[in-house]
């Protein structure tokens, strides 16, 4: 492992440990039942703002590929989230997503060429098995949209973080211009949505904008900056691996700030999705990419099919319904 590695691996964790603070932020400061309203101002403002520093538009069929990207990442990804997260209970929604990894495995072998190894399967394995202990709790019958929605959800994650490697960026652009164009082509997706959904926007207090702030600054434009850097510099897999903490950092905040309780069964969850996530780091065959592209662009003929991403859940004022619009599974 390259001297740096260690430090662009723990950058790049910065960005699922940001998304596990979303579970707090939402619960405590912003308005109730306003998931697509929240989704497009953590989308749309933090593109924009990404845009405006990097200066620099899509050329040619970099138009295409942003938006796809942007829909997959964002724009498709978010709404879905929310469906399953409303017709699930949380920890469900979670126990889904926490399959990410091997997911991602599975798709990295058939986009970019990467040969599945025993050591991720078996890390990805006790990786959703340590997260479902901390999220998942008893539950009535699954509702089938639900399901749907969050196989489809964890889907199009998937897809997304396995094409912006596989795609890479044009020459002379950069990880924060790439950032921008996604997040921007995802909250233009999601802004009819929310408004047709969810009607006018709520009336807003002081506590909500300085959530929204954070939201749309820290928890968005830095973090999804640091993540789609990540995703250029790591294998896909070792991106994905990094996933787990999100829900491990909405445990430990939920215990540390909101006096939740974790029981023995949740800490041993914790521990094991901990362990699985270093593992993920230490897989055969991770390597940085090569030269100054953004991602490692494998062009394989192979045809993909879907697999699963990493979502989160979350409480939101009495409700169980998943609240974390960026990243891995959360705990209810």
């Amino acid at each position: 492992m390259p001297a740096n590695r260690p430090v662009l691996i723990a950058l790049t964790a910065l960005a699922p440990v940001s998304w596990g603070t979303t579970y707090a932020v939402t619960t405590e400061f912003l308005p109730p039942d306003r998931p697509l309203f929240t989704a497009l101002m953590r989308a749309l403002p933090a593109g924009l703002l990404l845009l405006a520093l990097a200066r620099v538009l899509p050329r040619g069929a970099w138009w295409g590929k942003a938006a796809v990207l942007g829909a997959l990442n964002i724009g498709v990804f978010l709404p879905l989230l929310f469906l399953a997260a409303y017709r699930l209970p949380g920890g469900t929604a979670a126990a889904v997503g926490s399959a990410g990894p091997l997911c991602v495995v599975a798709l990295s072998a058939l986009l970019l060429g990467q040969r599945p190894a025993a050591r991720s399967v078996l890390a990805g394995v006790v990786a959703a098995f340590g997260v479902s202990l901390v999220v998942l709790q008893a539950a009535g019958p699954l509702d089938t949209p639900g399901v749907l929605a969050a196989l489809a959800s964890t889907a199009s994650m998937s897809a997304g973080i396995v094409l912006t490697q596989r795609w890479g960026r044009p020459e002379g652009v950069g990880p924060l211009a790439l950032t921008g164009w996604q997040l921007t082509a995802g909250g233009l997706l999601i802004a009819p949505l929310a408004f047709l959904a969810e009607g006018p926007p709520p009336v807003l207090d002081g506590a909500a904008v300085g959530g929204y702030l954070y939201l749309a600054l820290a928890g968005t434009a830095v973090a999804y900056w640091l993540w789609f850097r990540g995703i250029g510099r790591l294998t896909a897999t070792q991106v994905t691996f990094l996933g787990p903490l999100s829900p491990l950092t909405a445990a430990a905040v939920g215990w540390a700030v909101l006096g939740e309780a974790l029981t023995p069964v949740q800490m041993a969850g914790m521990a094991l999705a901990f362990g699985a996530t270093l593992a993920g780091q230490l897989a055969p065959g991770a390597k940085a990419a090569a030269g100054p592209s953004f991602g490692t662009s494998l062009r394989s003929s192979r045809s993909s099919r879907s697999c699963r991403s990493s979502f989160s859940s979350a409480s939101k004022n009495g409700r169980k319904d998943s609240m974390d619009l960026t990243g891995t599974a959360l705990r209810r």
